[in-house]
C-alpha cells in the first residue's frame, strides 16, 4: 500500500510503495502543479513563472486517496492534487548516470547484422494508414534510419516523404538538391566517386537532423547506399580505449564549407557530442569538411589523432555497415545526428539520379508522439 510522509520542515515528501522510497522537493512539486491557475487547460503550458512561487515554499499537509495525492502549501495557502502515477513516471530521486556516452531508452544501436532486418515500409501504406506510419517512424527513432519502397517516380516526390511527418529545411543547396554526376561539381557528392561514410553538413549550427534521399533513376552499375550507426561506433571506440572516446568528446573539431559563391560556413563541435550529463547525443564526422583542428592542446594532439584515426577505421569496417541499392521510387531517411551514410562508386555508363533534402527530427518525434498518444486512447 502506498504511503506518504513529510520530512520535519516540509521541504520534501517521500512516497513509499513498499519496495522503494521516492522523494520529491516541495518547490519541484509546486512548480509541476497541474491546477487551472498554474497550467493552461488547453495546451498544458505554465501560466506562472518560478518567480511567482515563494522561495520559502513548504508542504504543510499531504493526504493520499487512492492514486490522488493532495498537498497544501505555505505561504500561499494553496492546495493541489497530483496523480501518483504521473509522479512516479517523472521521479528524479535516483543516482546520476556516471558513464559518459550513455544512450537514452528506446534507442538501439546496431551493426551489419541489421542487414537482414532493415527498417522498411511501403510508401502507400504509410501515406494512408496511421498505424503503418507510427511503426515506421518508431523504427527511425529506434534505429536512426528507415527506407521507403513503391513511391511515385516523379521529380520532388521526396517532399511527400517529408510531408508525412514535418517540414523541409531549406539551405544554400535549396529546398532540395540533385545528386548525380556533374561537370565541375561544387561538391564531391555530385561525382561518381565513392564517399566515406559521413554525417552531412557538420559545418552548420544547428546541423540538419534529418536527410532524405529519393531515387528517380538507377541504371548505372554500383552506387549502393550504405549506412553506419555512429552511436555503435562510439560505443565500440569507448570499449577499446576510453581515453580515445574521451578526447574526441572533450575537444572540438572544426568544420567548414565554402564551395558555393556567397557561402562560408564554419562551426566548432566535438566529433562525439555528449549532453552535460554524459548522454550521447550526436556524431559529426566528415573528412571532406574537417578544417584544421586547433582546439586540442599540444600535449593531447597525438592522442586526438590516434582516436580520430581509429574512429575512421571502425566506421570503415565492413562489419559495421548496412548497404542497399535504391531503385526508382525508393527512398531512405537518416537521423543525421547519429547515422553516417555513404555511397559506393558507380560507373560512368547508365544514369543515377537522386534528389535529396533536409528536415528536422523534432517534427518526426512530434508526429510519432501524436500517433502513439492516439493509439493509447484507442486501446483504452
Amino acid at each position: 500500500m502506498l504511503k506518504c510522509t513529510l520530512n520535519k520542515d516540509g521541504r520534501y515528501l517521500t512516497l513509499d510503495d513498499g519496495i522503494t522510497q521516492t522523494r520529491f522537493h516541495a518547490l519541484w512539486l509546486r512548480d509541476n502543479a497541474w491546477d487551472a491557475s498554474t497550467r493552461s487547460a488547453d495546451n498544458g503550458q505554465r501560466l506562472i513563472a518560478l518567480r511567482d512561487i515563494p522561495a520559502s515554499t513548504v508542504i504543510t499537509s499531504a493526504t493520499l486517496d487512492g492514486s490522488t495525492l493532495t498537498l497544501s502549501y505555505s505561504p500561499e495557502g494553496k492546495s493541489v492534487e497530483y496523480d501518483t502515477g504521473w509522479l512516479f513516471e517523472n521521479a528524479y530521486d535516483h543516482e546520476a548516470i556516471a558513464q559518459p556516452g550513455w544512450i537514452r531508452p528506446g534507442v538501439e544501436t546496431w551493426d551489419g547484422e541489421l542487414m537482414s532486418n532493415i527498417p522498411v515500409a511501403d510508401f502507400q501504406s504509410v501515406s494512408t494508414d496511421p498505424e503503418a506510419l507510427k511503426i515506421w517512424l518508431g523504427q527511425i527513432a529506434r534505429f536512426g534510419f528507415g527506407k521507403l519502397i513503391n513511391g511515385p517516380i516523379e521529380a520532388q516526390a521526396l517532399t511527400r516523404v517529408v510531408d508525412l511527418f514535418g517540414y523541409i529545411r531549406e539551405t544554400n543547396y535549396g529546398r532540395h538538391f540533385e545528386v548525380r554526376t556533374e561537370v565541375n561539381p561544387t561538391n564531391l557528392a555530385y561525382t561518381g566517386l565513392g564517399l566515406q561514410a559521413h554525417t552531412d553538413n557538420p559545418y552548420r549550427d544547428p546541423v540538419p537532423t534529418i536527410q532524405v534521399l529519393y531515387c528517380l533513376e538507377s541504371s548505372a552499375a554500383g552506387g549502393e547506399n550504405m549506412v553506419v550507426d555512429g552511436f555503435r561506433v562510439a560505443e565500440r571506440l569507448r570499449a577499446e580505449n576510453e581515453e580515445w572516446f574521451n578526447v574526441l568528446s572533450r575537444y572540438c573539431a572544426q568544420f567548414e564549407y565554402a564551395g558555393s559563391e556567397g557561402v562560408m560556413l564554419h562551426t566548432r563541435r566535438p566529433m562525439i557530442e555528449l549532453a552535460p550529463d554524459g548522454e550521447l547525443i550526436g556524431i559529426r564526422f566528415n573528412n571532406r569538411s574537417t578544417a584544421a583542428i586547433t582546439d586540442v592542446p599540444f600535449d593531447a594532439m597525438e592522442t586526438y589523432y590516434a582516436a580520430y584515426r581509429r574512429m575512421g577505421e571502425i566506421i570503415d569496417d565492413p562489419a559495421m555497415e548496412v548497404s542497399f541499392r535504391l531503385e526508382p521510387g525508393e527512398s531512405f531517411l537518416v537521423d543525421n545526428r547519429r547515422i553516417l551514410h555513404a555511397r559506393k562508386g558507380y560507373s560512368g555508363s547508365g544514369k543515377r539520379w537522386l534528389q535529396g533534402c533536409y528536415a528536422d527530427m523534432d517534427s518526426l518525434c512530434s508526429k510519432l508522439a501524436v500517433l502513439e498518444a492516439k493509439h493509447l486512447v484507442a486501446a483504452q
